[in-house]
């Protein structure tokens, strides 16, 4: 065999090997982070929660999630071990602590829309009126290239629809 025919199979075999290697090193730093847990820290789970280990047992942990309240959870479930002070800032911080400045983007769409309800002039009217449909179908055949005869125009009721090509003889 040819060395240009085996390379395309020699690089996805590189690609694979690196991939996976990294997928490993992901693997074994979470494995680490969750050896790094003992009783009395501050966790993260996947899910958002934020609470203190309190027992740890071979594939779970029991997690205080408020004083008084346990939870189980399974060891793969904790997304993070914080430091000490980290989770102290994020868990016990008062509301003077958090400097939240003024919202940028509103809660809802309120403020979006005009307070002074007064001024009608100022709201769409989407629905046609009966003088515009006439100016309509005035237009319409006009653009075909003739206007509608007396006749016609006598027997038409509001309710009739007209169809192209339709003469009109039933």
């Amino acid at each position: 065999m040819n060395i240009v025919t085996l390379l395309p199979f020699i690089v996805l075999i590189g690609a694979m090997f690196l991939m996976t290697r990294s997928a490993k090193n992901k693997q074994r730093q979470a494995a680490q982070m969750r050896d790094s847990m003992q009783p009395g820290t501050g966790v993260r789970t996947i899910g958002g929660m934020y609470a203190t280990v309190k027992e740890i047992r071979d594939d779970t942990v029991l997690l205080e999630v408020a004083p008084g309240t346990h939870a189980l959870f399974a060891k793969n479930a904790v997304g993070a071990v914080l430091e000490s002070e980290e989770f102290d800032r994020i868990v016990n911080a008062s509301p003077d602590d958090l400097e939240v400045g003024e919202a940028v983007v509103p809660d809802d769409a309120s403020s979006l829309t005009s307070d002074d309800d007064s001024s009608d002039d100022s709201k769409v009217d989407f629905a046609k009126s009966a003088d515009e449909n006439d100016a309509e179908d005035t237009a319409d055949d006009t653009a075909e290239g003739g206007s509608k005869d007396a006749a016609a125009t006598a027997d038409e009721k509001p309710g009739d629809v007209k169809r192209k090509g339709d003469s009109g003889s039933e």
